[in-house]
């Protein structure tokens, strides 16, 4: 099974840049509800994963929240504790489905490390309740 059925395009997906300062990224965050986004450099390389928890970290660790001073840090800089591992576009269906089961999105890459998309584990859970639905009819 090709992965790209599953695949929700980059041109559909939010996504930071690595030079995104930490208030762009809490500001894009917020607007979007999301706890977890992909992070690319300007050539479109994977670069990472920023979380809801990394940044709750570096500001513990920095000791306050003041949004002025948020703007001059980039993302880049900040620790985070685990990215998503990516795929590659031509991974089969099983890597996907192994790789997808410590984290709610797959980031896939092409050859060039290109970040295309990503993979939703709600898609590939649903991939696997049709296969054990058709499975289950066969032997029914």
């Amino acid at each position: 099974m090709n992965i790209l059925f599953y695949l929700l395009p980059k041109s559909e997906v939010m996504y930071l840049y690595d030079d995104y300062s930490l208030r762009q990224a809490l500001e894009k965050m917020e607007y979007h509800k999301y706890s977890a986004v992909p992070i690319i450099n300007r050539a479109g390389n994977y670069m990472g994963t920023l979380t809801e928890g990394d940044i709750l970290w570096e500001l513990r660790r920095r000791g306050s929240l003041d949004l002025h001073s948020a703007q001059d840090i980039p993302i880049r800089q900040l620790g985070r504790k685990r990215d998503n591992q990516p795929v590659n576009v031509n991974c089969n269906i099983e890597d996907l489905v192994m790789t997808s089961m410590n984290q709610n999105f797959v980031p896939v890459i092409d050859d060039n490390g290109i970040f295309i998309g990503i993979v939703t584990r709600k898609s590939i859970i649903e991939y696997c309740y049709r296969q054990y639905k058709q499975e289950s009819e066969k032997n029914h």
